[in-house]
């Protein structure tokens, strides 16, 4: 081309198809007819303070060619690269998009007080996902979203605070009685009844922790670290998310102050019903590594596993233990954010950042799951099972405990060894008399 007019007239030229009909890129379409006839009307501005450098980013020009890349009819990057890139499908990405912009007034595209098109919700949007999924600093952005670092950063701010106040309540729910039922029938199928998950603890590099914080953040990491303690399925579904605790705790300390098991102690949590090896329990329990207490809410490892049925039991634990251990994994990969070092400053927004990546993580898990409960078994014991043929639902029972007795008893019962030791035992047997086959200990 010519000049950078001819260029910039050949790119809108291409941008949109008008005979489209789609009705989920109408708002799309509206936008991209905007922003071609601002550009026409107002083709250039510049800064009203004297001696203040302006940058013309070409905001409307670079917005369209965002929306040819991956969200026109004939997208420049297809499906594969989208999922690669966005770490979600373009359904679930226009979802979340669409309730930030209804949520929050920040989103909606507006003039200025000039008259001047600001950015659009897509460039906003867009902008923290690149924050969130590589890591990356905010002004890097400005070469391909066009935006500036304060602006990126502001958007990021605002982007997780509404994807935790909408989505929140329905993706970082407890289990519900259904989500009890599927999961106990899930932890049957892989030789442990009453199973509600892993539990373990992440820590979360904090880079730009202040100074005066750096005795209480730093642990055993040798780094100033904030920890998020998490329950997670086989599903890599993250259950419970505790976030925010410095760094010096150790998972002991945390569970301490963990609303984990607050429901259960007030008899309003998931009591389930089930019988091991001629044995009634009532609580379920989370598989944990060895630093955790011998409660009965907890089932741990064996050490040094003395004989076959022993180190079978172990083997099968720590197999089933790790679910929680792929979920941080996962977690990581798909937000790289909460991977490396965290560059913000204060504790409000990275804890907004963490459940905001959690909720997203389990958005994605929901969408690509290849058919409701129903699953397969691999040689590694990731082995979970078609929830109807599981024959009668477990029932869920909720106790109230009104009384400061009744609550004291419910933590008594919850911290209990003796019910620990006799589950361990149960499950040993359990395992060995009716999954034999399940997992190898060669």
């Amino acid at each position: 081309m010519e000049s950078d007019d001819e260029f910039n007239q050949f790119v809108m030229n291409e941008l949109i198809d008008p005979s489209s009909s789609d009705d989920e890129n109408d708002l799309f379409f509206g936008a991209a007819h905007m922003i071609i006839e601002d550009s026409v009307n107002n083709p250039g501005r510049i800064g009203s303070v004297e001696g203040h450098d302006v940058v013309d980013r070409e905001r409307r020009l670079w917005h369209g060619l965002l929306y040819k890349d991956y969200f026109s009819d004939k997208p420049t990057f297809g499906p594969k690269i989208f999922r690669r890139r966005f770490r979600m499908r373009r359904p679930v990405f226009l979802r979340i998009m669409n309730a930030v912009e209804e949520h929050d007034d920040y989103f909606v595209q507006k003039r200025n007080a000039a008259g001047v098109l600001g950015l659009s919700c897509l460039q906003k949007v867009v902008a923290a996902f690149r924050m969130l999924a590589y890591g990356v600093r905010a002004d890097a952005l400005d070469k391909y979203i066009r935006i500036g670092e304060s602006t990126a950063l502001e958007a990021l701010r605002k982007f997780v605070v509404a994807v935790v106040e909408v989505f929140g309540p329905e993706y970082m729910r407890l289990p519900n009685e259904q989500d009890t039922a599927r999961l106990l029938a899930i932890g049957a199928s892989r030789g442990f009844p009453g199973m509600l998950g892993s539990i373990d603890c992440m820590h979360w590099s904090w880079k730009n922790c202040p100074t005066a914080w750096h005795g209480m953040s730093r642990g055993h990491k040798k780094e100033p670290t904030i920890i998020l303690e998490a329950i997670a399925s086989t599903d890599l579904w993250i259950w419970h998310a505790f976030f925010g605790m410095p760094g010096s705790h150790n998972d002991i300390n945390i569970l301490q102050r963990s609303p984990i098991f607050a429901r259960l102690a007030k008899g309003e949590g998931l009591q389930v019903n089930y019988n091991i090896n001629g044995h009634d329990y009532s609580m379920g329990y989370y598989l944990a590594d060895g630093i955790y207490p011998s409660w009965a809410t907890f089932v741990k490892t064996i050490p040094e596993p003395q004989g076959t049925k022993e180190k079978y039991f172990a083997k099968a634990q720590e197999v089933c233990r790790k679910d929680v251990d792929r979920a941080f994994g996962v977690l990581q990969s798909r937000f790289a954010i909460v991977r490396g070092p965290a560059r913000l400053w204060d504790e409000d927004t990275l804890h907004n950042i963490m459940m905001a990546c959690i909720i997203m993580h389990n958005m994605i898990v929901e969408d690509e799951r290849e058919e409701q409960y129903d699953y397969k078994f691999d040689d590694m014991g990731q082995y979970v099972c078609n929830y109807e043929d599981m024959g009668e639902r477990v029932s869920v029972s909720h106790n109230d405990a009104p009384e400061l007795d009744a609550f004291i008893q419910n933590y008594k019962n919850i911290k209990n060894k003796e019910t620990h030791a006799q589950l361990k035992a149960d499950l040993i047997e359990h395992l060995w008399q009716n999954h034999p086959d399940l997992y190898s200990i060669e």
